[in-house]
């Protein structure tokens, strides 16, 4: 038997608060309830366990003390003088244990039936890209469970045909008793009679069927605030499904989807669109109409723009109320070449093309670079 000080990996002047706090963290470590078949984690259990019962007993441990492990060995009491925990250090312990594992706990004080906050609702709402950049308010519809407005969540139309279950006396869970080699083991197991409920209903509503809860569509109105983004989730509370045994409502989740833009695209709270202007516009320069996100206005294109030119008008993007912060928006200037010309245009350009000199210019660098390249 390994020293069970070394075991707990506490010190022997070590007190009980101390025990108690280490033995629980090697115990959640290696249950078996979290280990399935895992054998080592369950001997590292039973030697915990084992090192616990040693060390939370001052009579087991004073003769630990003075004896050492010889102290249990066969013909000196060995695992058979072991009597196991008792049941209120038992309780205590793997009362606190069985809360940190499963989230609720049971305890010689804690219910099965203990109110618990009912189930999360999600929900998915479409968006357009405006509703999504100046927010809105929409009418959702909700189908959860409430509680059965015949019985008023009491199972039974008759409150005098529901009772206390006999079997774990209202608690919900009873205490399952087993005898292993390290001592009386035991665990709380939810009530197979009543099925954890603590109550035995002899004759069940006839709108619930004993449930206590029913299903109803309600219509919710939500408020989506500026500034929301696709994936974004908006929390509403008390909308979900009715809590068990008196507990609260859950809540409604909504998943927003934003649908896109033909024009606009989005980058947080910026916004940005590709604008097309003539090629007369981009050569000569001048006054346009560019879209913004609550109408258009007109602004100066210098001549000689080229296209991917890009422009900004700083405080025209989204606007976030929440954080006090609003974008900007850009947009990328996309030159459109004609691809249809009367006879006149063509003669015109042409005439401009001699006369700047650029057609052999740019051919020229254009080849030389080439040349360069290949070189």
């Amino acid at each position: 038997m390994r020293d069970p000080y070394e075991v707990l990996g506490v010190e022997k002047t070590a007190d009980q608060a101390v025990i108690k706090r280490e033995y629980r963290k090697l115990a959640k470590k290696y249950h078996p309830d979290l280990n399935p078949d895992n054998e080592e984690a369950a001997e590292k259990f039973k030697e915990a366990s084992l090192a616990y019962e040693i060390l939370s007993d001052e009579e087991k441990r004073s003769k630990y003390d003075r004896f050492g492990s010889a102290a249990f060995e066969a013909g000196q009491g060995g695992f058979g003088g072991f009597s196991g925990f008792s049941q209120g250090g038992f309780d205590d312990i793997f009362g606190d244990l069985f809360g940190d594992i499963f989230g609720g706990g049971f305890s010689s004080q804690a219910r099965a039936n203990r109110p618990i906050k009912g189930a999360d609702i999600q929900q998915v709402i479409n968006l357009s890209f405006q509703e999504s950049a100046f927010g809105i308010s929409k009418d959702v519809q909700v189908r959860h469970e409430v509680t059965c407005h015949v019985c008023d969540g009491k199972k039974s139309e008759d409150p005098s045909k529901v009772h206390t279950c006999d079997k774990c006396h209202g608690r919900g869970s009873f205490n399952q008793v087993s005898h292993t080699a390290f001592g009386t083991m035991s665990r709380t197991v939810v009530c197979d009679k009543c099925g954890g409920s603590g109550e035995i209903i002899d004759e069940a509503c006839s709108n619930c069927k004993g449930s206590g809860k029913e299903f109803k569509s309600e219509t919710v109105r939500v408020d989506i605030p500026a500034g929301v983004e696709d994936n974004n989730v908006i929390r509403v509370a008390g909308k979900g499904h009715v809590g068990e045994n008196g507990g609260p409502y859950g809540d409604l989740y909504l998943i927003l989807k934003v649908k896109e833009h033909e024009i606009f695209k989005r980058d947080g709270l910026d916004i940005y669109y590709e604008m097309p202007i003539s090629f007369t516009k981009a050569t000569l320069g001048g006054e346009i109409e560019i879209p913004t996100l609550k109408a258009t206005r007109k602004f100066e294109i210098p001549a000689g723009t080229q296209t991917g030119t890009k422009f900004s008008l700083r405080g025209e993007g989204i606007k976030d109320k929440r954080r006090g912060r609003t974008g900007n928006l850009y947009f990328y200037v996309k030159v459109i070449t004609p691809t249809k010309l009367t006879k006149e245009q063509k003669e015109a350009l042409e005439k401009f093309a001699s006369i700047s000199g650029e057609e052999v210019k740019e051919e020229k660098s254009f080849f030389e670079k080439l040349k360069d390249f290949f070189d």
